[in-house]
């Protein structure tokens, strides 16, 4: 499992996101089209879970590209420093134990009949929201992560440093999700 050393900086976060990206287009590019599209068990098929974390960094990119004092102004300052990746993790796991779900980040029903073509299109989606949550990410100076907050839907208010290292670790956790249902199935291939 990958990790960000605490208090990760500003470059140390956009290079470990670019290479979760590189990781995880690597990952569901194995998935045959068919095997993309399936349902794994009761839960998400592969490509559902690319759509919603599509969605979720787009979300986290919205925040980044407001003004800082926009995001002052709506979310507030933090009032306390910024948890280490570990303690994040920590603290998702145990409300997913509860039986959290994504809400209103959970992919739509969508079908599609030309699965390539859908394929196409989420991977596409998948990859400029991950580079334009980087590009977001340059307008921040370092110190300004950790002063400034943005809601988090399950996990409150988080600091944009705190923000940050969630999405990276949120892309890891259902890559790592997913990865454990192929094994226990048998494999996609």
């Amino acid at each position: 499992m990958f990790t960000i050393a605490a208090p990760a900086t500003r470059e140390r976060l956009d290079a470990a996101l670019q290479q979760i990206e590189n990781d995880s287009v690597a990952y569901w590019n194995t998935f045959a089209t068919e095997a993309f599209f399936a349902p794994l068990g009761g839960g998400w098929s592969p490509a559902e879970n690319v759509r919603h974390l599509a969605k979720s960094v787009r979300a986290v990119t919205k925040g980044l590209k407001m003004p800082r004092l926009v995001v002052r102004f709506l979310f507030g300052a933090p009032r306390r420093p910024s948890e280490s990746y570990e303690e994040l993790r920590a603290r998702y796991a145990t409300i997913l134990e509860k039986g959290a779900n994504a809400g209103r980040f959970a992919p739509s029903q969508r079908q599609e009949t030309d699965l390539e073509a859908w394929r196409t299109q989420i991977m596409e989606q998948f990859t400029t929201a991950n580079r334009e949550l980087r590009t977001a990410l340059t307008r921040w100076p370092d110190k300004s992560l950790d002063r400034h907050q943005m809601p988090h839907p399950l996990l409150g208010k988080l600091t944009v440093r705190e923000m940050l290292c969630f999405t990276a670790y949120h892309q890891l956790h259902h890559m790592d999700g997913v990865k454990r249902k192929v094994a226990a199935a048998g494999g996609h291939q």
